[in-house]
């Protein structure tokens, strides 16, 4: 397990980012997704040898939590959803981007206080995950340390969910996130000074 130093940033700080929030549902409704119950993933960025079954399984490794144990290839979910897309080529640009996904919540779901151990900066040789709120209907509430933390869709947020946090999902309809895990750099650190 990676070391954890002392907090330095807030447990949440909004990013400069602002994404058209429809667009990507647009995206994600076209993948057409089945049914579900409770919580469900649509994989955007994964594993290479996830994505390519000819790609050998990497070797074991001590540490997991940076997602360099691997090589990461882009979904064809995400190849088939430019919107989305260029969302995370914005992110490569500046950090190496691993982990993409969709994360859907079922009507009236709660999910229970839990932490992330690495998704948090503090976190030696970990990732960061990026929230984008896709689709929040009115009852959605997201709790960080016990405090509601109200995110409109296409914003940008980091969350230091080593953190405790839980979901409840109120409303009558699902609720959306897109999350883009980054290995956190000098760039990224400048991001989070200047607007804690």
């Amino acid at each position: 397990m990676s070391a954890t130093a002392t907090p330095v940033f807030k447990d949440r700080i909004q990013l400069p980012f602002h994404f058209d929030a429809a667009k990507i549902y647009e995206e994600f409704k076209a993948l057409q997704r089945n049914q579900f119950e409770y919580y469900d993933v649509v994989p955007m960025r994964s594993p290479a040898h996830l994505v390519d079954r000819s790609i050998a399984f990497p070797p074991p490794a001590e540490d997991y939590a940076d997602g360099t144990w691997c090589d990461w290839l882009n979904n064809i979910e995400l190849e088939s959803s430019p919107y989305t897309k260029s969302i995370v080529e914005q992110f490569q640009k500046h950090a190496t981007v691993n982990l993409v996904r969709l994360l859907r919540l079922a009507p009236g779901a709660v999910v229970k206080e839990h932490t992330d151990p690495t998704l948090g900066i503090e976190i030696e040789r970990s990732m960061v995950r990026l929230t984008i709120p896709v689709y929040n209907a009115p009852g959605v509430e997201f709790y960080l340390n016990d405090s509601l933390l109200t995110m409109k869709p296409g914003e940008c947020w980091y969350l230091r969910l080593t953190d405790p946090h839980r979901i409840i999902n109120a409303s009558s309809e699902e609720r959306v996130n897109l999350t883009i895990d980054i290995i956190p750099n000098d760039w990224f650190r400048a991001q989070l000074e200047k607007h804690q």
